[in-house]
């Protein structure tokens, strides 16, 4: 089944058994956020609050909250855009398999938007204050559209081939807006709306924008799609509907989405920013109040009984993560035609994406001189930190698979256990300073400024991982409370002070310069039993709270020639330092409030 808007998809996961009413008044002021918290944990279905205090519009979340339902919601297109996938890698593959892609000529024709001139979301208007004003965690700076479909179109090029649909935060409430006739719009590093802005900022003009939310679930998964530059997200939607996207264009009016719930309508005011957030972000912190640009409302259009989507982020996973693996499974089979050699990226979820990239490369150009040394993987771990988003990491873990297929990405654990059983610290860490990162990675000190380092390391095991702390382990004075998440590495606390160089002075002191304990990886946290009570902990504490260039040591560290390096083991900073943004932390009387929706007779009963 496809569907033509929000609500046939949601009276379709009601009729299946995949979605719950909640009859009973839900404030969008943290409860909602945090129901739909405890019920994405619990995997449970996605949920429509039929009363929302202060809107007269109903909500609805988690919709793509398990892989299982966000399969259900495509499943009579996704095989369709994935065999559209492979005919673009190989064109021949259809004449050599003609029964297999029958139907794709039928999926590349919704591919091509359908102009129309009128449409269900112009059916009635409202004001920004009517919208429901979702906060979801305590200390945001006000309310947000967490699941925008953000459409604008080059000025100088106009026209659906030159758009760009993206999903960057709206903040509609709070801070120094005017209301109703000023909203706030962040968006970050790399991503298709800022080439637009920077072309209307050259060309004198205003940036028009339709802010889209609703409408066909594809058009939200469109919206997050790294798709090339210069290729329309509104095609991809297309192709995942099942139908073409019906835009409305009137005139010199900027296109809108005709099946939309709500939509938007404004221009970026020029030379004007105004400061945006605090908002509880997917790394598991607050990104921090900072300037960015003001869209000026000049309408507010509706369906009749429009309904208003949400999601919620915060420390993964959570409901994002699944529009990841989605992603994955449509696009994966593209990245070794985009960057040669390459076999596959990961961008590790539990450290909210951008943080660490693991990758699997190839060593070919000189088969016959094996040393061990990367080469080859040095070429394309540039090639894949000058990639689109995949610029924003800080760290990128590459290794070939050495002939061994069973080597795999996404077995997180025995992936890093693969390198670290390889990895020469003297020769294989490769720093970027002063480079872009995230925006929303606060191990920095600067705004979008950071350093990334690449660990490549390829050959032979050259050493087996330790397993357990040793009992009589003696660490260097200042070190203790030792643990180990996985083997090779070693999670520690120290008493000195985290944003003093004091840690580099033990490192320094150290009388061996050997692996301490044979553990190749040190890494020092606030609280050693949490960094090693899972994989996840670990994972999250050591790659969201560590800038590789300033929190990096190792035992026996030198310069040579620039090159920096280690005799002994590797040691990342990952303590909270006071220039990071604080970790988000749920409102205790909205837990015990939707702890009694939870209650025996409560509509969230048998679900939490």
């Amino acid at each position: 089944m496809t569907y033509r808007s929000l609500k046939e998809c949601i009276g379709d996961l009601e009729a299946s058994g995949q979605l719950v009413r909640i009859e009973q008044e839900v404030d969008p002021n943290l409860e909602a956020a945090e129901i739909h918290r405890r019920v994405h944990r619990a995997e449970g279905p996605a949920i429509h609050y039929v009363r929302v205090k202060n809107s007269p519009f109903s909500m609805v979340s988690n919709l793509f909250g398990t892989i299982d339902r966000a399969r259900y919601i495509f499943r009579d297109t996704l095989e369709d855009v994935r065999r559209l996938v492979e005919l673009k890698l190989d064109v021949g593959a259809f004449w050599r398999r003609p029964m297999r892609y029958l139907k794709t000529p039928f999926t590349a024709l919704h591919t091509q938007p359908r102009r129309v001139r009128n449409g269900p979301v112009l059916q009635k208007t409202t004001t920004i204050d009517q919208l429901p004003q979702l906060v979801s965690w305590p200390d945001d700076g006000g309310a947000f559209i967490t699941l925008p479909q953000v459409y604008t179109e080059d000025v100088v090029q106009r026209g659906l081939a030159h758009s760009n649909l993206g999903m960057y935060r709206i903040q509609i409430s709070g801070g120094e807006y005017d209301v109703n006739r000023e909203i706030g719009m962040h968006y970050q590093l790399h991503r298709g709306i800022g080439v637009h802005h920077a072309t209307a900022i050259e060309a004198g003009v205003p940036l028009k924008v339709n802010v889209f939310v609703g409408g066909p679930p594809a058009m939200n998964l469109a919206a997050v799609m790294p798709l090339p530059e210069g290729l329309s997200e509104l095609r991809f939607a297309g192709a995942l509907a099942g139908r073409r996207t019906r835009m409305i264009t009137r005139g010199d009016r900027l296109p809108i989405c005709a099946d939309a719930d709500f939509c938007i309508s404004g221009y970026v005011v020029p030379d004007k920013t105004l400061p945006e957030g605090p908002f509880g972000d997917h790394l598991g912190y607050y990104s921090l109040q900072h300037d960015f640009p003001v869209m000026r409302v000049e309408q507010v259009y509706h369906r009749q009984g429009a309904i208003w989507p949400f999601t919620v982020v915060g420390r993964p996973p959570q409901e994002d993560t699944i529009f990841g693996q989605l992603i994955h499974e449509l696009t994966g089979p593209i990245i070794p035609t985009v960057i040669p050699g390459v076999k596959a990226v990961h961008a590790v979820d539990a450290t909210g994406v951008h943080p660490l990239l693991l990758a699997i490369g190839s060593e070919r150009y000189v088969p016959f001189n094996k040393t061990a040394r990367p080469a080859e993987l040095l070429t394309q771990a540039s090639a894949i930190l000058g990639s689109g988003q995949l610029s924003l990491a800080k760290y990128l873990w590459i290794t070939d698979d050495c002939g061994d297929t069973r080597l795999d990405i996404h077995e997180i654990d025995q992936f890093l256990m693969h390198i670290l059983r390889r990895v020469d610290w003297c020769r294989d860490l490769h720093f970027q300073t002063c480079t872009t990162i995230d925006t929303l990675d606060y191990s920095s000190k600067v705004l979008n400024e950071g350093s990334k380092v690449v660990v490549a390391a390829v050959g032979r095991a050259v050493r087996e991982l330790p397993t357990v702390v040793p009992d009589d382990l003696k660490l260097p004075e200042g070190l203790f409370a030792p643990h180990s998440p996985l083997p090779g590495v070693l999670v520690v606390q120290v008493s000195c002070d985290p944003d003093g160089k004091d840690l580099a002075k033990v490192v320094a002191t150290h009388s061996g310069d050997g692996l301490l304990a044979g553990f190749p990886l040190v890494v020092v946290v606030d609280d050693s039993q949490f960094a090693s009570e899972s994989l996840r902990n670990f994972l999250w504490s050591t790659f969201t709270r560590s800038n590789p260039a300033t929190d990096i040591y190792g035992f026996g560290s030198f310069v040579r020639d620039k090159h920096w390096g280690c005799e002994g083991s590797l040691v990342i900073d990952a303590r909270t330092k006071s220039h990071h943004a604080p970790p988000l932390i749920e409102n205790q009387e909205i837990t015990r409030r939707v702890d009694r929706l939870a209650a025996q007779g409560g509509p969230l009963h048998g679900i939490l």
